[in-house]
């Protein structure tokens, strides 16, 4: 395993070179940085947090927290425990812009009731080991670093380095609880405790690993909780960890984890890499410029479909959020103008949004890098328009091809994804930019969700995927059911390209000589898309989901604007979807709907114009 990130620290911290300070904005007191943004983005800044003024910090109860190993519900906690720090940061951003100490009895309340707090890790994450057991309170005096422990410090930390000056005048107490409980609850556990997403040996790394990172970085970076021994420590192992990660990543780029994780994954890499790299004195410049990188930095842009659609699997929801500064400057970090370009457009499109959508109301650094990035983001314009390309992931076995009518995706691979779901064959399809053949997503995350009954859930399960049953049986998870025979064809300037696969491996099937081959087929320039699959099975239901009433008349379907043919299968059922589930309703406003059909030949077919 290369430690690219490990070895350049090293050689930084062997020429007995000081850790630089991280100031990545102005704090409150440099009052001409402020004065100079945007009139519009200092209206709304001030506007957003003016909606805490007078905030009652809502309670966080032992028996709240205890809910989730009682019941498996964790939305209720979680809500209590983010509208505290969606207020604080809001408040926090305020101030810094008004600057007339409006909002500060606020944010000293934030402060107070956050440090206040028993823990700062989530009930689901109460444990010390991947997998171990969660109690059903947590240890006050060893705290667990999770995600968003990580978040918490961070936030504070930001708040320190801001506020400083304001909040001394009023009390040196605040700045010192301040920094007393990111020793206790960040730095000491990061240097003398193991938690599983630092990454050890070939351990799986996944998202956690770059997002737990980032945050522990700026809760050290940008407070004053360690000294100059403390720093140099948490440099070295936060690199270590960067490199665990990357080992688990293809050199393709692909986010196995989908369009959502990648901006926990590859932006939170590239925001560890802004610290480290600033705080190092420039030392891990050179390691952005790698292809991998590079590669890891665009696929967020060559996943992306229309607006806020992107093609999605496994946990993603097809509504992944717009893009803005975090991969304006990840593209700027490894020299790609096409990325900066396609989060400046997203960015202007979704101006109004930006600045409320749930990790800027989270996370203040990124709040403070989108304000001090704004005029650069809105004013860029360096390639003209965008040119989407087809491509092959074949790390994850993800194929996308479109032309200005179809944006088409099929996943290959297996069903050993992060946050998986039983989804080897899919295909997933967009007509001018509305879903046609639709990837359903994930339900609000249970305690059921990451337990052994995973795939009891619906949406987990192949049948609720544009997926066959063969012979009665659905897909199985794991590493072991995968398509094999894959054949992709994706030539730059041809009107046609494809994707072929045997499936029959994924699914626990009583005699291994039977075969199932799927193959998609794209004709570019008659707007054409071809499902073919043949299978020497005699049962076989083909399942395909709609987000639509189907208009059916005979072998045709019309979805939306969209119409299917299918030939050598009679209908056996449509079936609506509800979509109760709040995080669901997130992404389809209305129910959807599953097409069965009965495959009664040796060969299905699936037009689609």
């Amino acid at each position: 395993m290369e430690m690219y990130f490990k070895q350049a620290a090293e050689a930084f911290l062997s020429e007995g070179k000081k850790i630089q300070p991280f100031r990545p904005f102005p704090p409150a007191s440099c009052r001409e940085a402020y004065e100079a943004l945007s009139p519009w983005l200092k209206q709304k800044v001030i506007a957003m947090g003016e909606d805490y003024l007078d905030y009652g910090y809502p309670a966080i109860r032992a028996t709240d927290f205890m809910a989730f190993h009682r019941t498996g519900n964790r939305t209720d906690y979680e809500d209590i425990y983010f509208a505290r720090r969606y207020a604080l940061n809001s408040l926090t951003a305020a101030e810094c812009v008004e600057h007339r100490g409006r909002f500060l009895d606020d944010i000293i309340n934030g402060i107070f009731a956050l440090c206040e707090e028993s823990a700062w890790q989530l009930p689901p994450h109460n444990s010390y080991g991947r997998g171990a057991h969660q109690d059903i309170l947590p240890d006050s005096a060893r705290p667990v670093l999770d995600l968003f422990a990580c978040e918490t410090g961070a936030l504070l930390a930001c708040i320190h380095y801001l506020l400083d000056r304001q909040l001394e005048e009023i009390s040196p107490y605040i700045t010192k609880r301040i920094v007393y409980e990111l020793e206790r609850r960040i730095i000491t556990p990061y240097l003398t405790e193991h938690f599983w997403w630092m990454g050890r040996g070939e351990e799986p790394m996944c998202n956690w690993t770059p997002w737990c990172t980032q945050n522990v970085l700026l809760a050290v970076f940008l407070s004053a909780a360690a000294d100059e021994e403390a720093c140099r420590a948490v440099l070295l192992k936060a690199a270590e960890s960067c490199d665990y990660f990357l080992k688990d990543y293809g050199e393709d780029g692909c986010c196995d984890e989908g369009a959502h994780y990648y901006r926990h994954a590859g932006l939170c890499l590239d925001g560890a890499f802004t610290v480290l790299n600033q705080v190092a004195g420039g030392v891990f410049t050179a390691l952005m410029q790698t292809q991998k990188m590079k590669n890891i930095a665009s696929y967020i842009f060559h996943v992306h479909i229309k607006d806020n659609y992107y093609f999605n699997f496994a946990d993603c929801s097809p509504i992944a959020g717009w893009a803005g500064v975090r991969e304006f400057l990840f593209g700027k970090h490894t020299n790609q103008p096409e990325l900066m370009q396609f989060a400046a457009e997203d960015f202007r499109t979704a101006r109004e949004e930006m600045f409320s959508d749930e990790s800027h109301r989270l996370n203040l650094f990124y709040r403070l890098q989108a304000m001090f990035c704004y005029d650069e983001i809105m004013a860029y314009d360096a390639v003209g328009a965008l040119m989407y390309q087809d491509i092959f992931y074949p790390s994850a076995g993800l194929f996308l091809s479109r032309n200005d009518t179809f944006s088409l995706a099929v996943k290959a691979g297996d069903n050993d994804d992060g946050h998986n779901h039983n989804d080897t064959g899919s295909i997933t399809l967009y007509k001018n930019g509305h879903p046609v053949l639709a990837d359903i997503g994930v339900e609000s995350y249970t305690k059921k969700t990451f337990s052994s009954d995973r795939y009891d859930i619906w949406t987990m399960q192949s049948c609720y995927h544009n997926l066959p049953a063969i012979n009665g049986a659905d897909q199985r998870a794991g590493a072991d059911y995968g398509a094999v025979n894959v054949v992709t064809s994706l030539p730059e300037k041809a009107e046609i390209s494809f994707i072929s696969m045997e499936l029959s491996g994924v699914y626990p099937l009583p005699d291994p000589q039977i075969s199932f081959v799927r193959k998609v087929v794209f004709d570019k320039k008659a707007d054409l898309i071809t499902l073919t699959d043949h299978t020497d099975s005699h049962d076989v239901i083909e399942n395909f989901i709609i987000c639509e009433p189907p208009r059916i008349a005979g072998n045709t379907i019309k979805v939306g604007e969209a119409e299917l043919v299918f030939h050598g299968a009679s209908l056996t059922e449509v079936e609506v979807l509800p979509i109760t589930d709040k995080r669901l309703q997130e992404a389809w406003k209305h129910d959807l709907y599953r097409i069965r059909l009965k495959m009664n030949a040796d060969t299905f077919r699936l037009t689609i114009r």
